[in-house]
């Protein structure tokens, strides 16, 4: 009786043959990597760049090795009760007297690598401006400099940049220098886009000029490991800082929040939280955010790139996954530097396929910052207000925190008080608004949206002076019409249509 049957072998050979098959791959992806480090235009940027190889050639061979989703779902979880705390019943505990000592153990980090492409604007996306001429970046320094003016501390602001922010960024920083703000950059890793079918980089040499489109910043879970190589880390903990409070500098409600602070400063030595992940209700509009799950014993992220198609809707469901992650982390600056060095973080890869505009299909490898929960110990999520998550992605967005919805105060945005409900209206602007200028040239100033609860405009639509929006609102012209919205008009529950008739809704 034979031992092995006839598709055992044809599996053994197969496997041997793929084994053969990542090998190649690998070797010829290394001989690339050296042979563009020969190009680097200086010493310097040959060491840097050295750096950011080795972490590609991590992310590379991980790639290789993966097959199909990373995640069985038979094994999927819901967190244990325990695990993500109520945002109240950490507020409840209070603060102590001396919440200064604990602030002085903080570091606030931006995210500061993306650019403002996708709403029509060049350059950093944190440099546009959101709300009486502040731009995202001013509106941060504003929040922290308030902070140590309060308290009498010392809480640094870091950017993480990124090769297409960095420059700009520092040029911006010289009008900080009198602001009771000490802040640091450091930039996060420049890797090679693979061509997708070759599995090659497509770059020729490490030169910028004409090559922008050859490089990626890696997504932001690659914070571990540039924080780590730019000497910052160390640097931070010297001087004994102990947590770091990491957000998108677009998410204008990610402020310092001191009663999660405390919470995690409270817990005794050798019990201490080393990972805190700020989540919140989902609602139809965030069905695709990633969120917490148990799996193995250990709180995980999971993202929807990691969902097996069969199950992408049950992901996306309201009634199983409730919650979502707003990307506003509070991580352990001694725990990084260990998971770190002992190279224990495991991020699931996110391949992100890109078409260039001379049509090459090409594969960017990227991680996300919050994956390395599972790596972390007593992690924990919290469950805060939605006012915590307020992104501006789009000129929707935009408009929301423009208007009389908010008020700013010392750099945060609080909601107003005469409005009624606490949720934000909901805001579906067509494709006419989709670049910041655009959007500003169709508003003579913002209307009134205090009692609005749904707005969409599609096509040529332009907005007088003191309009005021309550209710319902759709306003739709059609192809070759345009709607102009008379000054001082009041529409409630109103749908607005081609010829400018105005019909109750």
């Amino acid at each position: 009786m034979p031992l092995f049957t006839v598709a055992d072998l044809t599996s053994g050979a197969m496997t041997e043959f793929q084994e053969k098959l990542r090998q190649q791959h690998e070797e010829s992806m290394h001989r690339e990597l050296e042979k563009l480090l020969t190009t680097a235009p200086d010493p310097k940027e040959q060491e840097i760049s050295k750096k950011d190889f080795d972490g590609f050639k991590k992310l590379f061979h991980r790639f290789l090795q993966v097959k199909g989703p990373s995640i069985d779902w038979a094994k999927i979880s819901r967190p244990p009760e325990d695990s993500i705390q109520p945002y109240e019943r950490i507020r409840a505990k209070g603060l102590p007297e001396d919440i200064a000592a604990a602030l002085n153990r903080l570091v606030v980090v931006k995210l500061n690598g993306g650019l403002g492409t996708s709403m029509g604007c060049k350059g950093p996306k944190s440099l546009i401006s959101v709300r009486n001429e502040n731009t995202f970046l001013d509106l941060t320094v504003k929040q922290i400099e308030h902070l140590n003016k309060t308290y009498n501390t010392d809480v640094p602001l870091v950017l993480m940049n990124s090769f297409n922010t960095d420059e700009d960024t520092k040029k911006i920083l010289q009008k900080y220098t009198h602001h009771r703000v000490q802040i640091h950059t450091f930039n996060q890793s420049r890797y090679p886009r693979i061509n997708k079918e070759s599995l090659l980089p497509i770059a020729k040499s490490m030169g910028a000029d004409g090559e922008g489109e050859a490089w990626y910043p890696p997504g932001h879970g690659d914070i571990y490991a540039s924080f780590s190589n730019s000497g910052l880390l160390d640097k931070l903990l010297a001087q004994g800082k102990e947590y770091i409070f990491v957000s998108n500098i677009d998410n204008l409600g990610a402020t310092v929040d001191l009663f999660i602070l405390q919470h995690l400063m409270s817990q005794p030595q050798d019990k201490r939280c080393e990972f805190i992940m700020e989540v919140t209700d989902k609602t139809r509009a965030d069905v695709k955010g990633g969120t917490l799950i148990e799996y193995e014993d250990r709180l995980r992220l999971l993202e929807i790139a990691q969902v097996p198609k069969a199950h992408v809707d049950e992901f996306k469901s309201v009634t199983k996954f409730k919650i979502f992650n707003t990307n506003n982390l509070w991580i352990s600056l001694p725990a990084i530097k260990r998971v770190h060095e002992a190279n224990a973080l495991d991020l699931e890869i996110i391949v992100n396929p890109k078409t260039l505009d001379g049509g090459l299909n090409v594969i960017q490898l990227e991680t996300a910052v919050g994956a390395a929960i599972k790596s972390f110990k007593n992690a924990l999520g919290v469950n805060v207000p939605r006012s915590r998550f307020l992104p501006v992605k789009t000129s929707s967005d935009l408009l929301l925190v423009m208007s009389n919805l908010y008020s700013l105060d010392a750099g945060s945005l609080i909601m107003s008080e005469k409005r009624e409900f606490p949720t934000t209206p909901h805001v579906k602007l067509g494709s006419s608004f989709t670049k910041v200028q655009e959007y500003l040239r169709r508003f003579e100033n913002i209307p009134d949206m205090l009692e609005l609860d749904h707005l969409t405009v599609s096509g040529d639509v332009t907005f007088g002076k003191n309009v005021s929006l309550k209710g319902t609102v759709i306003i739709i012209a059609n192809h070759g019409d345009r709607i102009d919205i008379p000054a001082g008009a009041m529409l409630e529950n109103k749908i607005v249509s081609g010829n400018l008739r105005i019909l109750d809704h």
